[in-house]
């Protein structure tokens, strides 16, 4: 029976970076409870999270400290801020123009 009880949920992408034993490791207890990936990441950070009495404390207190290298949250539609520019469409890049050859005279 999995230690992890997984049910999806609204997301966010963010970009991590793991070491590839643990990468592996994900991917084989995904096949294990027959969910994505990114669902067995996720509980596994809310488990840890919730028995670090620790870190309880810590989010119950107030405090400002910032992470050195905080995730990448990529926003889509929905959730980028509002009046913020999106992407500029490409613009074209006018073709060359063909220059002249001189053709030799064939005898």
């Amino acid at each position: 029976m999995p230690l992890l009880e997984i049910t999806t949920s609204r997301k966010v992408t963010a970009t991590v970076s793991l070491e590839e034993p643990t990468a592996n490791l994900v991917n084989q207890y995904a096949a294990f409870t027959r969910v994505a990936a990114d669902d067995v990441v996720n509980k596994a950070l809310e488990y840890v999270f919730t028995k670090d009495k620790d870190f309880q404390k810590y989010i119950g207190a107030p405090n400002d400290s910032k992470p050195i290298h905080p995730l990448r949250i990529k926003r889509n539609g929905e959730d980028r801020p509002k009046g913020t520019p999106g992407r500029k469409p490409a613009t074209s890049v006018p073709a060359q123009t063909a220059i002249p050859t001189a053709h030799a005279a064939v005898k």
